[in-house]
C-alpha cells in the first residue's frame, strides 16, 4: 500500500503526508485511559486505523454501516487529540444532542458545547483543549457563522452524516472546505448516494488533490465508471481510495445482531385506481411532447421529474392527487392488514414514507381504529423529538409514523421489530438508513422490512432501479449509483409502458 500511495498524484500537502507513512509501521495507537466504554473488535480496530491516519496527517472517511457505533470510534480518537486543541462536530440538527449525550457518557473529560446564539465569536475565541463545539449543518451555511468557525484552528474535525456535503455547490459544502483542521473525519454510512461527484466532493474536504479536480476525475473516473461500466478504471479508483475508507457492515461484524429480513409486499391497485393512474401517465407523456422541445435540458428535466411525482404520488393513494375521492386506496388497505396482523402478534412497527401528507393520511387510519403511534417530521422540533424517540422505546405507541428524510438518520429505535415502507425511495442507501432505525445494535428480535409496491407502476421500476445503484456502491466499498445520475430520457422511460 505505502508503495502505490508513493505515485499518487496530488497536491504539496498531500506529497508531505506520504512522506509520514512509513513511520506509521512504528506507531501503536493506545486508548485513552479516560474512555468509559469497552469498544468491540471491530471499534478497536477502526479507532486505530483513524489514529494511524492521524498520525500521518490524511483524513479519513470511517462509512461503517448505520449502528455500528460511528461516534463512539470518533469519540476515541477525538479523546487523544483533545489535549492539543478544540474538536469541531458537524452534524444534523437530530444527530447533535446525540453527540453531546454520547460524549458525556464515554468521554467526560471532553466538555461538549453546543453552538448556538448569543456571542459566538467570544465563545470560539476562548475555546480551550478538551472543548468538543457541535455545529448544525444549517449554522455552518451561515456565511457569519462559517467565516468565525474558518477563523479557528481545530485538532480534529468531524463531519457527521457527511453526505450533507455531496454536492459540491451547496452553500454547506462551500463552508465544510473552508474549515481548517489537523485531522478531518467523515463518518457517514453511506458515502455514494446517486453518483461519483458526490465521492470526489466528499474526498475533496479530507483529502484535497487525492482525486484530481472535478475535470479530471470525471475523465479518468466518473464518465468511465458510470457510462461505459469500465471494470479497470473502478478497480483504479477503489485501489487509490481503500486506505482512507474503512466499511464494515453488521453482517461482517455483528454475529450477535439478529437476522433482518427484506420482504416486497406487491400492492395490486383497483381498477379505479389504474384508470386514474393511466389517465395520469398519458397525460403528462403528452405534456412532456407538447413542451419539450421549448425548454432547456435543465428545465426539462426538472418537469419530468415532477410528472413522474405526481405519478408516484397516485400510487400511494388516490387522494393525494384527487382530494375529494371516495376511494381508501389499495396501499392503505394492505397497511390495514398488515399492521393489524403484527399488532395481535405483540409487535412494534417503524412506518416510513417520503410524503407528509402521505402519513396525515395513516394518521387519520391510525385514529380510526384507535391504535397509538408517535409520529416524526422534519417540522418536529428537537426537543418534541427526543421525547417521542424516548416515549416509543418505553413502551409508548405500538406504530412511530416518520417521513423519510426527517427519521432516516440519529434514532434509536430497537424496540421496533418491524419496519414499513409505504413507498420506495430513488436511492436504497436512503431506505436502508431508516431501517437501520431497528436493526442495530440494541436489538434482540428479527427484524422484518416491508415495501410496500404498486404493481404495473412506475414503483416497481424504481425499484428495479435501486439493484444498479447496489451493485455499483458495494463494488467500490467492499472490503474497505452510484449508477450515474438519471438522465432525462431515462426518467422518461420509467413513464413508458412495457
Amino acid at each position: 500500500m505505502v508503495k502505490e500511495m508513493e505515485h499518487v498524484k496530488a497536491d504539496k500537502h498531500w506529497k508531505q503526508a506520504v512522506k509520514k507513512i512509513r513511520e506509521m509501521e512504528t506507531f501503536e495507537p493506545e486508548l485513552p485511559s479516560t474512555l468509559q466504554a469497552d469498544l468491540r473488535d471491530y471499534q478497536q480496530e477502526g479507532f486505530e486505523w483513524m489514529s494511524r491516519l492521524a498520525y500521518w496527517g490524511v483524513g479519513a472517511c470511517l462509512a461503517d454501516d448505520m449502528g455500528l457505533g460511528k461516534t463512539l470510534q470518533a469519540l476515541s480518537v477525538m479523546l487523544t487529540r483533545a489535549p492539543e486543541g478544540p474538536s469541531l462536530i458537524i452534524a444534523p440538527t437530530s444527530v447533535g444532542m446525540n453527540w453531546i449525550s454520547e460524549a458525556q457518557k464515554f468521554s467526560p473529560t471532553l466538555n461538549p458545547i453546543q453552538l448556538g446564539s448569543g456571542d459566538r465569536q467570544t465563545l470560539l475565541d476562548n475555546l480551550k483543549p478538551f472543548d468538543m463545539l457541535v455545529c448544525t449543518y444549517g449554522l455552518l451555511q451561515q456565511d457569519d457563522v462559517a467565516a468565525m468557525l474558518a477563523g479557528v484552528e481545530w485538532e480534529t474535525i468531524v463531519l457527521d452524516e457527511a453526505q450533507a456535503i455531496k454536492n459540491a455547490n451547496t452553500k454547506r459544502s462551500k463552508a465544510a472546505m473552508q474549515l481548517n483542521g489537523k485531522f478531518k473525519v467523515l463518518t457517514t454510512g453511506t458515502p455514494i448516494e446517486n453518483h461519483l461527484g458526490e465521492l470526489w466532493n466528499l474526498f475533496r474536504f479530507i483529502n484535497p488533490g487525492l482525486l484530481g479536480s472535478m475535470d479530471k476525475f470525471n475523465q479518468r473516473f466518473a464518465y468511465p465508471i458510470e457510462r461505459d461500466n469500465d471494470k479497470q478504471a473502478r478497480t483504479r479508483l477503489k485501489k487509490l481510495i481503500s486506505p482512507f475508507i474503512l466499511r464494515r457492515t453488521k453482517n461482517q461484524v455483528l454475529d450477535e445482531l439478529p437476522s433482518r429480513t427484506e420482504i416486497t409486499l406487491q400492492v395490486e391497485l383497483s381498477k379505479e385506481e389504474m384508470a386514474m393512474y393511466e389517465a395520469l401517465r398519458r397525460a403528462a407523456v403528452d405534456r412532456l411532447s407538447d413542451t419539450n422541445q421549448d425548454l432547456n435540458s435543465g428545465a426539462k428535466h426538472l418537469q419530468v421529474l415532477a410528472e413522474i411525482m405526481k405519478l408516484r404520488r397516485m400510487c400511494c393513494n388516490p387522494r393525494l392527487i384527487m382530494p375529494e375521492t371516495d376511494l381508501m386506496g389499495s396501499k392503505l388497505e394492505v397497511f390495514g392488514e398488515t399492521l393489524e396482523e403484527l399488532l395481535e402478534n405483540r409487535h412494534k412497527a417503524l412506518v416510513f414514507s417520503q410524503f407528509v401528507d402521505h402519513l396525515t393520511i395513516i394518521r387519520n387510519y391510525l385514529d380510526e381504529k384507535n391504535i397509538h403511534y408517535q409520529y416524526l417530521d422534519g417540522s418536529t422540533p428537537t426537543k418534541a423529538r427526543k421525547q417521542r424517540v424516548d416515549a416509543f422505546q418505553s413502551g409508548d405507541g405500538d406504530v412511530f409514523l416518520i417521513s423519510l428524510k426527517a427519521g432516516g438518520t440519529g434514532l434509536n429505535l430497537t424496540a421496533a421489530d418491524y419496519v414499513i415502507h409505504m413507498d420506495p425511495w430513488w436511492n436504497p442507501a436512503v431506505e436502508d438508513q431508516a431501517s437501520d432505525r431497528a436493526h442495530r445494535i440494541g436489538q434482540k428480535r428479527p427484524v422484518t422490512i416491508y415495501r410496500l409496491v404498486a404493481q404495473h407502476t412506475i414503483e416497481e421500476k424504481i425499484v428495479a432501479l435501486h439493484h444498479q445503484k447496489r451493485d455499483l456502491a458495494d463494488s467500490l466499498l467492499d472490503g474497505t449509483d452510484m449508477s450515474g445520475k438519471i438522465s432525462t430520457d431515462d426518467l422518461i422511460k420509467l413513464m413508458s409502458e412495457g
